[in-house]
């Protein structure tokens, strides 16, 4: 068992930059792929980044490739979202997911076994 949960989100300026951590408790986080995705208010949620188990890979919506960097830490059983150059369109609830069959390619909920809750991000112009 896994259990996720978000922190770092808040109020932002267009062009201003947050970072989101996700910890991560249970043994076998570094086992498993993960990560990020958002939900804007009457959309439905969509992917923003993961990363490998390892960390050596990653991948990106087309949407925040080039403004966004996904990272992790096994020994502080955490992950990163560096979000830079940001946007009103990038205001959401953002979501840790992770899953032992995720992976860096991982871009559809059902690949995730486990969710955090979200923390708000909010962009204004």
């Amino acid at each position: 068992q896994v259990q996720l949960v978000e922190s770092g989100g808040g109020l932002v300026q267009a062009g201003g930059s947050l970072r989101l951590s996700c910890a991560a408790s249970g043994r076998t986080f570094s086992s498993y792929g993960m990560g990020w995705f958002r939900q804007a208010p009457g959309k439905e949620r969509e992917f923003v980044s993961a990363i490998s188990w390892s960390g050596g890979v990653t991948g990106y919506a087309d949407s925040v490739k080039g403004r966004f960097t996904i990272s992790r830490d096994n020994a502080k059983g955490a992950v990163y979202l560096q979000m830079n150059s940001l946007k009103p369109e990038d205001t959401a609830v953002y979501y840790c997911a992770g899953g032992s069959r995720a992976s860096s390619r991982s871009r559809r909920e059902y690949e995730y076994d486990y969710w955090g809750q979200g923390t708000q991000v909010t962009v204004s112009s």
